[in-house]
């Protein structure tokens, strides 16, 4: 059985990522497998947490998918000796209407599975009222069970005996205070942390906080304070259809956000997958039956995306007979032109007449709902895809047809339906799965 634990914390920016990486290599420099999860949707973190275990890990997501696909997804740690699921935001936050089982809250796959959470605290700029931070968390949600605290940032010894003993006079163990330590800060992006595969030294830099973090947290403490878990049987897999047999994936620092379960069901159904680079100016593999540009950061390398005639004329005659589709970043380049964020025009490839800009950065931000107008590949008119859109580029023109009636998760209707002309598709979502 493995030794299971959710690492949260009552916000964003307190140190959860940085922790589950130290924790992770610290545990596996002692010989442990570690088993990673992503709490809600990101394409980032898990990238990360592969590196420092050397296994790869996969979202799981209350709002998206049901029990039996989070309990499939999570039977993956059945030879593990630890397993940990890094959360998202704060412990509660999820949206405010119920979506498959639960609000995509991390409390809910806490619940869900049985994980105790270990909260990071981060008690800057105050003292005992950290530790009332984190009894309202323990006490906020019966069935969500508190393991204790990691304390981050701490500024001294006197300031770490303060919030310390506020924690003791609560019964809330205190596994570790880590004081402020720059060498282990993971640089930051406009949506989130600069991605893995960007950081040459992320192996140093995940070793560095492994030891910082031994050195200043309980390890052996942590780990008996986790639950003992073992992968109970599923009563069903992912519900991800392939968008066709022999699938063509753009697949490079432009084109990289990709969900390992996506590439996995695809396998598990047959599919077989080859990738290409448009930043290299390849085309898509002549024999592939689809192609599927994924979301990235092409307003990054709008111009070289441009510059690239052979990939874009591959890809319109790719087009001309057999699906393309393209998710945010894929479905900009898809488009006519996108404005990069110092007011610059980029030629994209016309399959879609989607103007997209960066000059004024508007933040799309939330969970979807998108119940299909038309066919898009691997799913039929009518399917209801849930999915997350998470961009700052602004819609300039979308004159095609749309490709869904797409909905927020309080049931508004937003703007970005998607598109369709002729044998491309595109929507600002990502998908993450159907509804069964």
């Amino acid at each position: 059985m493995a030794a299971a634990l959710v690492i949260s914390a009552p916000a964003s920016g307190v140190g959860k990522t940085t922790l589950t990486l130290a924790l992770a290599r610290a545990w596996r420099n002692r010989g442990l497998n570690v088993q990673c999860f992503k709490s809600g949707p990101d394409y980032i973190d898990p990238a990360f947490h592969a590196a420092a275990t050397g296994r790869a890990s996969v979202n799981v997501d209350s709002w998206a998918m049901d029990r039996g696909t989070i309990a499939h997804l999570v039977s993956r740690a059945a030879d593990a000796d630890v397993v940990l699921a890094e959360g998202s935001m704060g412990l509660f936050d999820g949206v405010a209407a119920r979506g498959v089982s639960g609000t995509g809250a991390t409390a809910d796959i806490a619940e869900m599975l049985g994980w105790p959470v270990v909260l990071v605290i981060d008690p800057s700029g105050q003292a005992q009222t950290a530790a009332a931070i984190a009894a309202g968390l323990r006490d906020y949600r019966p069935g969500v069970r508190l393991a204790g605290v990691v304390l981050n940032r701490v500024a001294s010894p006197r300031h770490e005996d303060l919030v310390r003993r506020a924690l003791d006079d609560i019964g809330i163990a205190v596994f570790g205070a880590l004081p402020r330590h720059a060498e282990i800060s993971l640089p930051k992006r406009h949506l989130g942390l600069v991605q893995a595969e960007e950081r040459a030294e992320i192996g140093k830099l995940i070793d560095e906080a492994a030891r910082f973090v031994a050195e200043h947290v309980d390890l052996d403490a942590v780990l008996r304070s986790a639950a003992r878990w073992s992968p109970q049987p599923a009563a069903n897999g992912l519900n991800v259809a392939p968008p066709g047999q022999r699938i063509a994936l753009a697949r490079d620092a432009a084109f990289s956000f990709v969900y390992p379960h996506m590439l996995e069901a695809w396998r598990a159904a047959g599919a077989e997958i080859s990738t290409f680079s448009p930043l290299a100016d390849e085309v898509p593999d002549a024999s592939a039956d689809v192609c599927w540009l994924p979301g990235g950061y092409p307003e990054l390398h709008a111009g070289r995306i441009a510059a690239n005639a052979r990939f874009r004329s591959g890809l319109r005659a790719f087009a001309e007979t057999r699906p393309v589709h393209g998710e945010c970043g894929g479905y900009m380049v898809l488009g006519t032109g996108l404005t990069d964020a110092d007011g610059v025009s980029h030629e994209m490839t016309g399959l879609l007449g989607l103007e997209t800009s960066f000059a004024k950065r508007r933040m799309h931000l939330g969970y979807r709902l998108a119940e299909l107008a038309a066919p898009m590949p691997g799913h039929q008119p009518g399917a209801r895809l849930r999915g997350h859109e998470f961009h700052y580029s602004t819609i300039v023109a979308q004159p095609d047809a749309p490709l869904a009636v797409v909905h927020d998760a309080t049931g508004a209707v937003v703007a970005e339906t998607g598109s369709r002309r002729g044998h491309a598709t595109g929507t600002f979502f990502h998908l993450i799965a159907e509804d069964r």
